[in-house]
């Protein structure tokens, strides 16, 4: 008798074929993105001198792509259903690529401010159109695998993009970095049009307009008030007082609207969940230490040690690779005894390095300084993911979508006003280094450094300057510490009800 081999089931969590292209799709469009972010650092101190303008000035181009990379998060999940996923997707990289075209020709840094906020806007649809693709495609029982894959841009991105965007600044041209998303994004849509299944659009929700008209503002009003000070002198200037005004009386104009909506744009009763304004909180006070301290450490190589772009982008690379050794590790430690238990050692680290970089001095060591940024980045990968899950682990399933929603709100916010404030406070130190006005007190310190006579002198006052940055980051790092002992520190059960909760809702907004 013919023994005939027993066949075996097909693998339900195998990543097929399929998948794999629905995969390679989403990875080339997340990629930009997450390109972006980073890659402009390295950028900043060329970009002064090519449009001879201050610090404070230049970091609009970081505050303003993230502001709307954060506005357009909540009004994503209304023009998905709306319109189609897909589209969506194809539109969000199209707009990515105009955007990226016209800052790279822009001709004055205001048109180059206005078009990375155009490049925001793109790659603000591009991550959670992304995250729901992904999510139809592979189903609950893959997306765990699929999910992984995302997760490789983000981790190799800090370590990568310094880099490229030191070579590109260094020996091709500052404008390629951003003429780099032009092939990517042409590449991205072809394959989304070809690869990407079909989905029809539905009936949607209605969007917060009003919501949308005052939340976005207010935030970008209140920062360009705050952004004034070092101009004008002092709070007392109708430019600085009077757009900070305005924000702050949107502001409030959107939280009473919020509370009597039915669909706000940005759910305020989810800060009735004690753990979710506790991760908030300290998702808020980091991102505005940690961004704004890592957007001026390549400064400080350029500046001071008179490197070029492509050196500083290599030496700030170990906080990338601190990130990586810890970051995969973090999201399990965090589920198994809790977020707390690991976001507080973090913290305790991000501390430590933050503290090394205070005493920074025109000759500290290379090693002091390699080891300070890998010791942040073993701070940051410990951190920041444990604290978004936090805030996500104690909510219904119903409330994870809006949750994630606005906690990335929130944290591209922050780091808006960290890139805003950690700057000012630099440009105003520099300014008073060098007795010049604020606005002058970068392009003075170059002068200063190029100049064989004044460069010992120069340099020690540029890095005294930077040491005291960073003793005002510390401080933000410090304060992190009181709402993060409210995280939970024991591992968080689900609820019968998050089990039962409809299968139906959107999957939550990723976070970058």
């Amino acid at each position: 008798m013919k023994l005939v081999p027993e066949s075996r089931p097909a693998d339900p969590g195998k990543i097929d074929g399929p998948l794999v292209k629905v995969i390679l799709v989403v990875l080339l469009g997340s990629v930009m993105t997450t390109i972006d972010m980073t890659i402009i650092n390295v950028a900043l101190q060329p970009l002064t001198l090519q449009f001879q303008t201050s610090l404070d000035t230049i970091q609009w181009i970081a505050t303003g792509y993230l502001l709307a990379l954060g506005m357009v998060v909540p009004v994503t999940g209304w023009a998905s259903d709306r319109f189609g996923t897909k589209r969506l997707f194809m539109v969000a990289i199209a707009s990515f690529v105009v955007g990226s075209v016209l800052a790279g020709a822009a001709w004055n840094v205001e048109t180059l401010i206005a078009f990375r906020v155009l490049q925001g806007f793109g790659g603000g649809m591009l991550a959670p159109a992304a995250l729901t693709i992904l999510t139809n495609a592979a189903g609950p029982h893959r997306i765990g695998r699929a999910m992984a894959a995302l997760g490789v841009p983000m981790l190799l991105g800090p370590i990568a993009d310094p880099v490229l965007g030191g070579w590109l600044v260094d020996e091709v041209n500052w404008r390629w970095i951003f003429y780099i998303n032009v092939p990517v994004g042409a590449v991205a849509i072809l394959m989304a049009w070809r690869l990407l299944p079909r989905d029809e659009p539905r009936p949607a929700e209605k969007v917060d307009l009003p919501g949308v008209l005052m939340l976005s503002p207010s935030l970008a009003a209140l920062i360009y008030g705050i952004s004034n000070i070092p101009h004008h002198g002092g709070v007392t200037a109708v430019a600085v007082w009077l757009p900070a005004l305005l924000g702050v009386l949107l502001l409030v104009g959107f939280i009473v609207h919020a509370l009597k909506t039915e669909n706000p744009l940005i759910d305020l009763t989810l800060f009735r969940n004690r753990t979710f304004t506790a991760a908030t909180a300290t998702m808020t006070l980091y991102m505005i230490a940690f961004l704004g301290a890592m957007m001026v450490v390549p400064t400080y190589f350029m500046l001071v040690r008179g490197h070029g772009a492509l050196a500083a982008g290599l030496l700030v690379a170990p906080q990338g690779i601190g990130a990586l050794l810890t970051m995969p590790i973090a999201g399990r430690l965090a589920d198994r005894i809790g977020a707390g238990k690991v976001v507080l050692p973090g913290l305790v680290l991000i501390m430590g390095s933050f503290a090394m970089l205070t005493k920074v001095g025109a000759d500290s060591p290379y090693w002091l300084l390699m080891l300070a940024l890998f010791v942040a980045g073993l701070g940051m990968g410990m951190s920041m993911m444990p604290i978004n899950s936090a805030a996500l682990q104690t909510l219904t399933k119903r409330m994870v979508a809006r949750a994630s929603a606005a906690l990335t709100v929130v944290q591209q916010t922050a780091g808006a006003i960290g890139a805003a404030v950690v700057s000012i406070i630099l440009a105003g130190l520099l300014a008073g280094q060098f007795g010049v006005s604020t606005s002058d007190g970068q392009l003075a310190a170059t002068a200063a450094l190029a100049d064989p006579a004044t460069r010992d002198a120069a340099a020690a006052a540029s890095a005294s300057a930077f040491a005291s940055t960073f003793v005002w980051t510390l401080v933000l790092v410090v304060l992190c510490l009181i709402p993060a002992a409210f995280l939970p520190k024991r591992r968080i059960q689900s609820s019968t009800e998050d089990e039962a909760a409809d299968e139906n809702v959107p999957p939550p907004v990723v976070i970058h």
